[in-house]
């Protein structure tokens, strides 16, 4: 494997109150250190900006959803990469911060710079962290989620492992907090999970199972396999790329 794409959900990240989890993002850039040192190229998704920010000030005024959004991305993205820009010089790894929108990558030339820039980041042993310009991208024009936009990234780099963190362990058969229900470890082509399937969306990011189940199937009919997982278990992410069988994950199976 030469090359994964890596989603981080803002649940994973933050804690309740809304404050970076600097525990949690310490330990999957300890696991991303691991795989660079391992030459294997990853690409991350990050959420965590608006979240993170939201933590950082309190506004003198009653600010509508937009202006509120555009606020704590701005502030809080800032943060977020001054993070994890510590955490991987720690290793001796240099990131690289992407920030993108929906109607630049829907623009041929856009597209092509942007991918032309991670390839040349890749090649230079840099780790690019890529997220949504939320200061820019508003209604009509976001993106659904970062799962979406973690998807149009594992296509545009043609990477040979999309993994999508989330605050659990898979999809499951049943609720999630139902102790009765089992995570469904791989799901074929055309396999239906509708049934299994809530419309819930999660506390702190803007998605849901739906959404990421949609994302793992387009990218799987693409050829490039899915892995929704739960970031916060021990060394998700090298267990998942070292194909661990005990590792308790989704695995989207890509079309034959």
């Amino acid at each position: 494997m030469k090359r994964i794409a890596v989603k981080i959900g803002s649940n994973v990240l933050t804690r309740k109150d809304g404050t970076l989890d600097v525990t949690r993002m310490s330990a999957l850039t300890d696991q991303v250190a691991e795989l660079h040192k391992r030459s294997v190229e990853v690409i991350l998704i990050s959420s965590g900006a608006v979240a993170s920010g939201r933590s950082e000030i309190r506004s003198s005024h009653t600010l509508d959803e937009v202006s509120s959004r555009q606020l704590y991305s701005a502030i809080g993205q800032a943060k977020l990469m001054g993070k994890y820009y510590t955490m991987f010089r720690e290793h001796g790894i240099i990131c690289g911060q992407v920030l993108t929108t929906k109607e630049s990558l829907d623009k041929a030339d856009h597209y092509q710079n942007q991918q032309h820039c991670m390839e040349v980041m890749l090649s230079e042993g840099v780790v690019p962290i890529v997220n949504e310009n939320d200061t820019l991208s508003i209604t009509e024009l976001m993106f659904t989620d970062n799962d979406e936009l973690s998807g149009l990234m594992a296509e545009m780099m043609s990477v040979d492992l999309l993994v999508i963190l989330s605050n659990i362990d898979g999809v499951y058969d049943g609720h999630p907090d139902d102790e009765r229900s089992r995570v469904i470890r791989r799901v074929g082509a055309e396999e239906e999970l509708s049934q299994y399937i809530k419309s819930e969306k999660s506390s702190c990011g803007r998605g849901g199972m739906i959404t990421k189940c949609s994302v793992a199937r387009r990218v799987a009919s693409e050829g490039i396999p899915v892995v929704i997982a739960n970031g916060m278990s021990e060394n998700i992410l090298l267990n998942i790329v070292d194909n661990r069988e005990e590792t308790i994950c989704t695995r989207f199976e890509v079309s034959q």
